[in-house]
């Protein structure tokens, strides 16, 4: 087979441009789309500035929307070539603008074929995004849709959502209430996106009026849909945006309802250290509802006993944060927890050993948890890191706190005296009681101040 000869073909494309009649021209843009799966990216380069002429023309004649329809037909086979030079060079030449002139008057196909162009330019060009978005774009793109065919439906969602990864525009879509199109397109369309719809949600939620108005859209099973049928991507970007939507005590309920916990258990024990954060986070949120708490504890059992080193260290974590709720600390005793969390402090990794400590640290406030503690042989292993200098600093620290709780309950008393004069413990006990000290007298601070406020104001007296 001969090589072709690029240049020769150009130079016929062009002399048809030119001054063939409509009919050539358009038969040579066919030919042109045919070509630019393989023509060099340079060759194709230097038929934009035509087809984006073409695309522009203000004419009247009846060939005058065949041709611009064949021309973003081959500006958007063009820009899908390469890693989205193209794509920007396009937008360049103005192509989003005779676009978005183009758009309004179109239908049928020829809208299909707009909307599809713009939607490949819009998604690698940033100058072109803000083009649409500063030119009435939304409006446009907004008004399309309320009278499209589902042909063309999927593609402006698609448009919709890469524009939305713009403040400008989420501010926009708010104050249009048109949340709803972010909302349908997490759920229709191609996965990439469906994606940054997600992502475009998770931004919008972050202001309470977009929160309370995206849970009322149905946002949540959306993202859970995501959350639990993507890729590992996709996982992350929506796990996110439905910890910034659970960030409301209205929402924490039905967040957990919609079956969102398991899905997070799944992100704390895999590979991916960003995951791993993200579930922790919205694990701490979840479990300010009791009932979330329980289900959370026993996911967390299960990753205790199961899970790697990096998961076991995760979950101990999420335990020390649940350790710090006053509603979950028997929650965390009843889970079964403490028996494998003592196992681990003598066992685990530097990582699970800390964050176990943590926990029991926060769990010996409390005189139940203490007697649990005990009962599952905590305090030997306590004393025995509280005295190993090999082990780090934080870890000695969070013994040295949970052996002074035991020291001063006369239950445990005698049992940790021999712990007593290692320097740790003493300056452990030394920071508490300043702690506690000062705690009281902001205590009695803020006390003083109230009653001095009601007797200075005479109206709130």
């Amino acid at each position: 087979m001969n090589p072709v000869d690029w240049e020769q073909e150009l130079k016929k494309y062009e002399d048809v441009i030119a001054s063939g009649t409509n009919c050539m021209k358009i038969k040579a843009m066919v030919m042109l789309t045919r070509l630019s799966k393989h023509a060099p990216e340079d060759v194709l380069a230097r038929t934009i500035p035509i087809l984006t002429e073409i695309l522009g023309h203000n004419v009247s004649n009846d060939s005058a929307p065949t041709l611009q329809e064949a021309a973003a037909y081959c500006l958007k086979c063009i820009a899908c070539r390469g890693d989205g030079e193209l794509a920007v060079e396009i937008g360049g030449h103005g192509a989003t603008r005779s676009l978005m002139r183009l758009l309004p008057h179109s239908e049928g196909r020829m809208q299909k074929v707009l909307t599809k162009c713009m939607l490949v330019i819009v998604s690698f060009c940033n100058a072109s995004r803000t083009v649409v978005a500063t030119n009435g774009g939304v409006e446009l793109i907004i008004g399309l849709l309320s009278s499209c065919t589902e042909d063309t439906r999927r593609y402006l969602l698609e448009i919709l959502s890469v524009l939305a990864l713009r403040r400008d525009v989420r501010k926009a879509l708010t104050r249009l209430r048109a949340l709803h199109y972010v909302v349908e397109a997490a759920g229709f369309g191609s996965m990439v996106s469906r994606e940054r719809a997600c992502q475009a949600i998770g931004l919008l939620g972050v202001t309470r009026q977009a929160r309370r108005m995206l849970v009322e859209l149905g946002a949540i099973p959306v993202l859970v849909a995501m959350f639990r049928d993507g890729d590992h991507a996709t996982k992350l970007v929506a796990g996110n945006s439905l910890g910034v939507i659970s960030a409301h005590v209205d929402y924490i309920r039905p967040v957990a309802q919609a079956g969102a916990i398991p899905l997070y258990a799944e992100l704390l024990e895999g590979p991916d250290p960003s995951g791993k954060e993200i579930a922790e986070d919205v694990f701490c949120i979840l479990a300010v509802a009791e009932a979330n708490a329980v289900e959370i504890a026993g996911h967390l059992v299960r990753i205790l006993r199961e899970g790697d080193d990096e998961a076991k260290a995760s979950a101990a974590d999420v335990m020390w944060d649940l350790s710090g709720y006053k509603h979950t600390t028997s929650v965390v005793r009843d889970s079964g927890a403490i028996p494998i969390l003592v196992e681990l402090l003598g066992s685990g990794s530097e990582d699970v050993k800390v964050n176990v400590s943590g926990a029991f640290a926060q769990l010996s406030y409390d005189g139940t948890d203490r007697m649990a503690l005990a009962e599952a042989g905590a305090v030997p292993i306590l004393i025995d890191l509280m005295n190993d200098v090999d082990e780090v600093e934080e870890l000695r620290d969070n013994a040295a706190e949970a052996l002074v709780n035991y020291y001063v309950d006369p239950l445990y008393h005698d049992s940790v005296s021999d712990a007593i004069n290692v320097p740790s413990f003493r300056n452990m006990q030394n920071r508490l009681t300043h702690i506690r000290a000062s705690n009281e007298h902001m205590a009695r601070s803020l006390r003083r101040m109230s009653v001095e406020q009601l007797t200075w104001n005479p109206d709130l007296a």
